[in-house]
Order: structure tokens, then sequence, then C-alpha cells
């Protein structure tokens, strides 16, 4: 089976701003050792339906095994302690890319 991308999917409330910003940068410059591509990133997306969150955010990894690369790489743990720190009801979920069956 060929690998098929997985989209990191992000949302969460952003309770400090000022603290937050510095989570960004450091994301930013991790993305291109992991392959990744930011497709979304909305601090007002519209809401259809259900709760918003003041961050929404959809980033395009070749892998799971790439996006938790990221997620796990020691330059990421101070960046994942500023996200912790300075937001709340935090999800975040890797989708793998649909595909229909029998297509490679």
């Amino acid at each position: 089976m060929a690998s098929t991308s997985v989209y990191y999917i992000g949302t969460y409330d952003i309770v400090d701003v000022t603290a937050f910003q510095k989570y960004p940068p450091i994301v930013m410059s991790l993305l291109p050792k992991y392959g990744g591509e930011v497709l979304a990133s909305d601090t007002d997306a519209f809401v259809v339906e259900g709760a918003g969150r003041t961050m929404n955010a959809v980033i395009r990894f070749p892998s799971k095994e790439a996006a938790l690369g990221l997620y796990n790489d020691p330059a990421y743990q101070e960046a994942k302690r500023i996200r912790q720190a300075s937001t709340r009801n935090v999800s975040m979920v890797l989708a793998h890319e649909f595909q229909l069956p029998g297509t490679t």
C-alpha cells in the first residue's frame, strides 16, 4: 500500500496571546524538516456547527511518522510547553488522506 498524506487538525482557544506568539515561529522552523505544509490557519474561522475555537489549523505531512516526528522532536518540546500554557480546549488529531477503495 502506498504511503498517504496525513493531516494534522488542531483547534484550541488561545488564552494568553502574548505567550502564544512565541509558538508559531518554532513550529514554522520545524515544518520543512518533516515535510509539513500549512494548508489553513485561522483565528477567526466561520463556525458552521458546534463550538468555535480561537485557533484552527490544518497541516499536511507526507506520513503519520513525519507528523509524529515533529511532535516528538526535542526542538518542539519547548514549543509544546508554550502552547499548553497559553491555550485551553485543545484538540489535535491526525487524519489520513481519503482514498477511494481500490486506488493507490
